[in-house]
């Protein structure tokens, strides 16, 4: 049942972090209120309908291998639709397909024959790769550097790194440079190798919804469209006041600030996080482009996109019948950067050289422009940082573990754990 007036701990913000830290801190019998200014929960885990089309804000995966999903999301009741393992490539000659030789080892020959794996870069990425794959503790406590010099280190220099793996991991980690943390990207893929990622059949937000169910069922309550302008301490020293705008101000004996990284800096002192932006286009098609449902990339480089798939192949519940949605990702300039944004003319055309087909007749649905789709995660890699930032007021976020699903949920986790033993010293 609702209650009125103070709470025992209130958290700001209803994405993954938020909500699995009040799951935590409700199944251990606290009143916690959860207070989300947007009328959905979810955070940038949202997913809206559009003639009939599911379209995510932004390209988003969720992978069953990472161990937080496993612990505490119901895989099976998101009816998770799992994209093949593997990756097409358009080249200047065709196309490639490269898929997990476990699983098609029929398809080694012809992989090999076809000039983007070449020996010597089958070694260096096993150099690479396989560390990561046998021992992740040590490579996070190990030396750390860019994602561009780890793989200059093990010698990866050839096609498979120019023409497949640059495109791609520029999507994943909206970084188009390499800079980005070799071993974060080193536990990217090997989470890659270990599971099959795909999306729930509703779409991303189904995730976030199921975590919201859970909290609520353990007693915690919701509370949307209650957008929180700042946090001050009692007069009586007794806890944090939580302003919220057009409602009464709350009281708590902890508070959870778990928003985004563009707005943590507004409610606590900490420093505002770098973040990563990205571009993302859906289009409706009559015809599917291809009949391949593996993500696409563009090995020549020519153009914005960086990868591009047809979401209906793997999950047709995000069209309509007889219908088909295109998803393509580019990169999104900062402003300070200088650089001009993607255009859709420059957009279509180099959808129309990867899939080889006539991109200008598809409908634009939504273009989603994201500057903050991602904490930027710079080496030396940071996996954890303090929950607590002040009397009464902790942190949590992707943006204070790894960015990523299994760092939200692993923070917001780990900050409810901190402020029960907190509430368990002040008893």
């Amino acid at each position: 049942m609702p209650h009125d007036g103070d709470a025992d701990v209130i958290v700001v913000g209803a994405g993954l972090a938020g909500l699995r830290c009040a799951v935590r801190l409700a199944e251990a019998g606290h009143h916690v209120v959860v207070l989300e200014a947007e009328p959905v929960v979810g955070g940038r885990q949202r997913t809206d309908e559009v003639d009939g089309f599911l379209l995510d804000r932004g390209f988003q995966v969720l992978n069953p291998a990472y161990p937080a999903v496993r612990r505490w999301v119901d895989v099976d009741a998101l009816g998770l639709r799992r994209f093949p393992v593997g990756v097409r490539v358009r080249r200047d000659g065709g196309v490639v397909e490269l898929v997990d030789p476990r699983r098609h080892p029929g398809r080694i020959p012809s992989m090999l024959a076809s000039g983007l794996v070449r020996p010597s870069d089958v070694v260096a990425l096993a150099r690479w790769a396989v560390p990561v794959l046998a021992r992740p503790r040590a490579v996070i406590a190990g030396p750390d550097r860019t994602l561009r010099e780890g793989w200059d280190r093990v010698g990866l220099r050839g096609p498979l790194r120019t023409e497949v793996l640059e495109p791609f991991l520029a999507g994943v980690l909206a970084d188009g440079d390499g800079a980005t943390s070799d071993s974060f990207a080193r536990l990217l893929v090997r989470m890659f190798a270990l599971g099959s990622p795909g999306v729930p059949e509703r779409g991303i937000a189904a995730l976030p919804v199921q975590l919201a169910e859970a909290a609520r069922a353990a007693g915690a309550e919701i509370r949307l469209g209650r957008r929180v302008r700042r946090l001050r301490g009692r007069a009586d020293r007794t806890g944090v006041e939580v302003d919220v705008a057009q409602s009464d101000a709350l009281g708590a004996r902890a508070v959870v600030v778990a928003v985004g990284p563009e707005a943590v800096a507004d409610l606590v002192d900490v420093p505002a996080p770098e973040t990563k932006g990205l571009q993302t286009w859906w289009f409706a098609a009559d015809d599917a482009p291809a009949t391949s449902a593996l993500l696409s990339v563009d090995g020549r480089h020519r153009g914005p996109v960086v990868n591009t798939v047809v979401m209906s192949r793997t999950a047709p519940s995000y069209a309509p019948p007889g219908r088909h949605l295109v998803e393509a990702t580019c990169l999104l300039p900062r402003a300070m950067d200088g650089a001009t944004a993607p255009t859709e003319a420059d957009v279509r055309r180099q959808l129309a050289e990867i899939w080889g087909a006539d991109a200008a007749a598809w409908a634009l649905l939504r273009r989603d422009d994201l500057p903050h789709a991602l904490p930027a995660q710079p080496p030396p890699l940071r996996t954890t940082s303090p929950a607590r930032i002040g009397p009464g007021r902790y942190v949590a976020g992707d943006h204070r573990d790894t960015a990523s699903i299994q760092g939200a949920l692993v923070s917001g986790d780990r900050v409810a754990r901190a402020v029960l033993r907190d509430l368990r010293g002040a008893s």
